[in-house]
């Protein structure tokens, strides 16, 4: 089927390989962890691709610190951390379609 000198049928199957790929890097990000440390490695947190949570550690000295603000802040800030480098790696997996790996 051509429409304007494009053949339909052609561009539905790039799309549908380009979706296909698309996909499979989502996939592979999904699966890749990322561990972000902060205040010396007071505290460590990973999270996989998907931005689940898959560990906390908190130093002992952090604890016995008994300092509740700086211990909220430093994991604050470590989750963010961890949340930028997962977005970097999907930027570069993604390039400039980086942002669509939240809409599969």
């Amino acid at each position: 089927m051509n429409f304007n000198g494009m053949d339909i049928g052609k561009l539905m199957q790039q799309a549908q390989k380009m979706q296909e790929e698309m996909q499979q890097k989502k996939n592979e990000l999904d699966k890749k962890t990322f561990e972000f440390s902060v205040g010396g490695g007071a505290v460590t947190i990973v999270l996989n691709g998907a931005y689940e949570v898959i560990s906390i550690k908190i130093s002992d000295e952090i604890i016995k610190s008994g300092d509740i603000e700086m211990l909220q802040d430093l994991i604050l800030s470590a989750f963010n951390g961890a949340v930028k480098q997962i977005k970097a790696a999907s930027e570069s997996s993604f390039g400039n379609f980086g942002n669509l790996k939240n809409f599969f």
